[in-house]
């Protein structure tokens, strides 16, 4: 059982990058936490680390890619008595290919990851946040969700998923206590690039292309938040990108997507 007085929020894919950050962001504001990821070993770090923001932490492995984990976890938090009153589904896989030579093992993960696992958690935590007259969600998208992003369809279409489900769910909870925010980073310093093969893709390698660094995209998206924004694009040139698909021709902006996302040597 939680003997804090602090309110708890839950951060899925806090092993490092933006949920690592997120982390921190929650307990300088004075939440105890929830670190849930496949890596046990960079959790357990970070919570030593938090112990000095007065956090409580506790370190849950989970794998979200594997069905029935969103819920595992779920009956994990519920058996220890860990009422959550801020989710943060940061967890997210992504994968530079074209799709008809891309594993499919892959896709099967980024579906999971990106949309099942997030949908699950949400619906098994939110009513408890209604229940209580309060709750914070955030939802980790991308500025991939304002267009098809060819040499990455899956992830970019897993993400337009999570702008719109987030949405359309903070619209129905008007009046319940419980927000939703959506954050949309654009380019980020952080392990992702990495394991989503991105790391020579043109838009990581453009010296143009906006990036911020994990920290800084957490503290963004940490006080939109906080002040109950439904959606938020982090950084001036993000939005204006975002904005401007909206009256772009649609072959325009695919031949965009298609050369910003394909390898350069």
């Amino acid at each position: 059982m939680n003997a804090s007085t602090r309110p708890i929020a839950l951060i899925t894919g806090a092993s490092s990058g933006i949920g690592l950050e997120l982390a921190r962001e929650f307990a300088r504001d004075g939440y105890d936490l929830v670190l849930a990821a496949r890596r046990i070993e960079p959790m357990q770090a970070l919570a030593d680390e938090l112990k000095s923001a007065g956090a409580s932490t506790t370190v849950i492995a989970s794998d979200l890619s594997k069905p029935g984990a969103a819920a595992a976890l779920a009956a994990e938090l519920d058996a220890r008595g860990l009422a959550i009153e801020a989710l943060v589904n940061n967890s997210g896989l992504g994968d530079n290919a074209k799709f008809h030579v891309s594993d499919q093992t892959r896709i099967g993960e980024m579906l999971q990851v990106n949309m099942v696992a997030l949908t699950e958690l949400t619906r098994l935590l939110v009513p408890g946040m209604v229940k209580r007259g309060r709750g914070k969600v955030m939802m980790v998208a991308s500025t991939a969700s304002f267009q098809p992003c060819p040499n990455m369809a899956v992830y970019g279409a897993t993400k337009a998923y999570v702008l719109s489900f987030g949405e359309a769910i903070g619209y129905e909870l008007r009046g319940t206590g419980v927000s939703v925010t959506v954050l949309c980073p654009g380019g980020t310093t952080s392990g992702f690039q990495k394991v989503a093969n991105t790391e020579n893709i043109r838009f990581v390698k453009s010296k143009t292309s906006p990036r911020m660094t994990s920290a800084e995209v957490a503290r963004l998206g940490f006080e939109a938040t906080k002040a109950g924004r439904a959606v938020y694009i982090t950084g001036l040139r993000n939005r204006v990108m975002a904005f401007s698909v909206r009256f772009s021709p649609r072959g325009m902006v695919l031949a965009l997507a298609n050369s910003m996302m394909e390898q350069v040597h």
